[in-house]
């Protein structure tokens, strides 16, 4: 059984979402792989307001029910895909508020972006990649970028071509191999003895 553990996060909760269909292909995708376990995170299921903690999240002192149950669920991942949507040249407002509410429990891990939009969500990646540096993200160079004019039929069902399924296998061998380092940086040192 591998010991990674990877999140799929549906950074989307717009009714209608195109998401949820771009997230569902990345997890067949990664159904064969032996190294980690992958496992959906939709937003959906954690209705966050904006955040509303007295505490920085770097504190790590949690008030509210939903921002420890969403501190417990991200918590026990070792690597994330983010799957964002392209809004105004950015990430989904969700999906930023998701983020900003932890922090502890994004540092040393690694991360992987997989986006969708008009220009297949690219500015709303280089978004995520400044926030994830911030948070201590270790980010793959490698990402999936849908377009809604080639990848969808009618701007709405969701019809990959048929070169996303290499770049996938490219994209988890990096995330994989990331998420194994991060990891050892996370492990208790061992105190060596003089």
């Amino acid at each position: 059984m591998p010991d990674l553990k990877i999140a799929v996060i549906l950074g989307s909760t717009r009714p209608g979402r195109n998401g949820e269909a771009v997230a569902r292909w990345v997890l067949e995708q990664a159904a064969t792989r032996t190294e980690a376990t992958y496992e959906l995170v939709d937003l959906a299921d954690f209705p966050l307001p904006h955040l509303d903690e007295g505490m920085p999240p770097s504190m790590a002192q949690y008030a509210n029910a939903h921002t420890k149950a969403w501190s417990d669920r991200i918590a026990g991942f070792d690597g994330y895909i983010f799957v964002t949507p392209e809004y105004n040249h950015s990430t989904s407002g969700v999906l930023k508020n998701a983020i900003d509410y932890l922090y502890t429990e994004w540092n040393n891990k690694a991360a992987a972006f997989v986006a969708y939009g008009s220009v297949g969500g690219a500015r709303a990646v280089e978004h995520l990649r400044g926030i994830a540096s911030e948070l201590q993200l270790a980010h793959v160079r490698q990402q999936l970028s849908f377009s809604l004019f080639s990848d969808f039929e009618n701007f709405n069902t969701f019809t990959p071509g048929p070169q996303h399924a290499g770049a996938a296998t490219v994209l988890f061998d990096q995330l994989e191999a990331w998420t194994a380092a991060m990891k050892s940086v996370r492990a208790p040192q061992v105190a060596v003895e003089a």
